[in-house]
């Protein structure tokens, strides 16, 4: 666009709105806007595809063997829980017949003791009655010598048989 000035001098302003340059402008446009679909589509989106099919590509192999890995990762977990089940099964069996053991031997030990016991208990039964029958041969002996003691003392005659038969009496009761 052009504007008259006082002068009559021609004032040019921007070219780019001037129309006498639009056939030109146009055709630049054109050839630029085809060399950048030219350039555009034969090297640099050519390129990109590539690169986007490749990385596709890999994401979906990657997926694939995240689940891959994820199957095996439960089949290794099934396989870790019956192992486990198997393992505790096993300890409750080791367990109870460990038990079973210790009582068998617990058991066979308490038969020896109470047998043990018993015989103890039948020695010292046998060592009490013993015992028993020395005191009371022993109380009657001692109680014989000293009724005589006393009647001796009393200043009267110790007749054996006499002190033999009151001090059998008063212990037989």
């Amino acid at each position: 666009m052009a504007t008259e000035t006082v002068a009559g001098e021609v004032e040019v302003g921007m070219p780019q709105l001037d129309f006498s340059t639009y056939p030109n402008q146009i055709f630049w446009l054109v050839v630029a806007l085809v060399a950048v679909y030219y350039i555009l589509s034969r090297i640099a989106l050519p390129r990109i595809g590539s690169v986007l099919a490749e990385r596709q590509g890999t994401i979906t192999n990657d997926i694939a063997a995240a689940e891959e890995l994820k199957l095996k990762s439960v089949e290794a977990e099934k396989t870790y829980q019956k192992a486990l089940a198997d393992a505790r099964a096993e300890a409750n069996k080791i367990v109870e017949a460990a038990k079973a053991d210790i009582q068998a031997d617990l058991d066979v030990a308490i038969a020896k003791a109470d047998a043990e016991i018993a015989v103890k208990a039948a020695e010292s039964e046998k060592a009490i009655g013993q015992i028993r029958a020395g005191a009371l041969e022993s109380i009657e002996a001692v109680a014989k010598d000293t009724a005589e003691a006393i009647v001796v003392a009393f200043g009267g005659g110790a007749d054996k048989s006499a002190i033999d038969g009151a001090v059998l009496d008063r212990l037989k009761g």
